[in-house]
């Protein structure tokens, strides 16, 4: 009696299976060879008849033979490209994870990435400018063939772009525009609209006094964009003496912290004197509404700021933030996934709007920022779903509710 192995069977039952489909194969196979040689015997007997049936025949045959060969000529061809085909592979290396913002992009962009048929790869490179192209060098050996990279350092990145060219890989920049580097598309928010929005809706509130300015991470070249068309706008404000600029610095990395203490010291040097505080982001905001909050000041002093984060849609409903910038964040991720199934595929990318980087016209893609106060909040971010009406609601007082 035969002793039954664990795991045997099923292996032998898959491979008669699999003895048993190939020799369909064979049968099938000799089935039609042996009706193209009946065909062919039959042709030869007519032939040798010199019959008007036996040209027919042979016409007959030729065209069967020719069906034949375009079959298999059909069918290995698609055997191979089955084999050869691969799944689009992206790279998504993100400068910092830090704060909602980041998280929300990449849910985004992989949700659509799917959606299209493409493998996300991600990195977070916690603020490190080595690690994020150790990450990058790491992604182009995994076989990416697009890497999107949202830089930590904006001048230092193009070594990242580099390795990536090198490997015949292409590279979006996203948000941020990588400089001096041979990149394929750029995908971000307007950034001089969003420093107009900042400035000028703080004119209409203060159009007299001493203002101070908290600007992005001097490493950001999008920080210094919206700090110069922040400025256009001040500047015949300036000009005319109405307006005083008593502070105006960048702040490393944009960290809060940091800009809550270049804020006291801009309240303790200006004695509390302030007509309005121009941040360049909502971290930062929550950072000088603190500082303004310690002294008593906070709503009194008008503050901008930008990301609709849902702690500064509070202070904006609560009045502790004028306004905030909303950008529809899933809009530029899916916008940027979608774009690189295109490159991906070869396919060129079409746009209206080429930025210079120091080194090639990039082709970009710029997308419309909106206003956000107190009375539109329902339009913007909570028809959008961005935010929550409950989960603002909750941050808020019963008599600061929105309803």
């Amino acid at each position: 009696m035969r002793r039954s192995v664990p795991g045997r069977g099923v292996a032998s039952k898959t491979k008669r299976s699999r003895n048993r489909t190939d020799c369909n194969r064979r049968h099938a196979a000799s089935r039609r060879l042996h009706a193209v040689e009946f065909l062919r015997a039959k042709w030869r007997a007519k032939v040798a008849g010199g019959t008007k049936g036996g040209e027919m025949l042979r016409k007959a045959l030729r065209g069967v033979m020719v069906l034949a060969l375009l079959f298999l000529v059909f069918a290995s061809g698609r055997a191979v490209k089955a084999q050869d085909a691969k799944p689009i592979r992206i790279g998504f290396s993100i400068e910092a994870m830090n704060g909602e913002r980041w998280q929300t992009d990449l849910e985004s962009f992989e949700a659509r990435a799917k959606l299209l048929g493409a493998q996300v790869v991600s990195s977070d490179a916690h603020g490190d400018d080595d690690l994020q192209y150790k990450q990058v060098k790491d992604m182009i050996q995994t076989g990416i063939q697009v890497l999107v990279l949202l830089p930590h350092d904006t001048a230092k990145a193009g070594r990242m772009v580099d390795a990536a060219k090198a490997a015949n890989v292409k590279v979006i920049s996203y948000d941020r525009l990588v400089l001096n580097s041979n990149i394929d598309l750029y995908v971000s928010f307007d950034r001089v609209e969003i420093g107009k929005l900042q400035a000028e809706f703080l004119v209409k509130r203060a159009p007299r006094g001493n203002y101070v300015l908290i600007a992005g991470s001097p490493n950001d070249q999008g920080a210094q964009t919206l700090h110069d068309a922040q400025m256009r706008v001040l500047q015949q404000y300036i000009d005319r003496g109405d307006i005083k600029v008593i502070a105006d610095g960048y702040i490393q990395d944009w960290v809060p912290t940091q800009a809550y203490l270049f804020m006291l010291q801009a309240i303790d040097s200006s004695h509390g004197d302030i007509a309005a505080v121009l941040a360049s982001n909502d971290g930062m905001a929550g950072g000088a509404i603190q500082a303004l909050r310690e002294h008593n000041l906070a709503g009194k002093i008008p503050v901008s700021g930008q990301d609709a984060d849902l702690a500064s849609v509070v202070c904006v409903a609560e009045g502790t933030q004028a306004m905030t910038v909303y950008k529809p964040i899933a809009e530029e991720a899916e916008r940027a996934a979608e774009e690189a199934v295109h490159l991906a595929k070869g396919e060129k990318v079409e746009t209206k709007v080429a930025l210079d980087n120091g080194k090639v016209k990039v082709p970009t893609i710029l997308l419309k920022p909106v206003l956000v106060t107190r009375e539109n909040i329902k339009t913007t971010v909570v028809k959008d779903g961005f935010q929550s009406l409950k989960s603002i609601n909750q941050g808020l007082s019963a008599e600061s509710q929105i309803n």
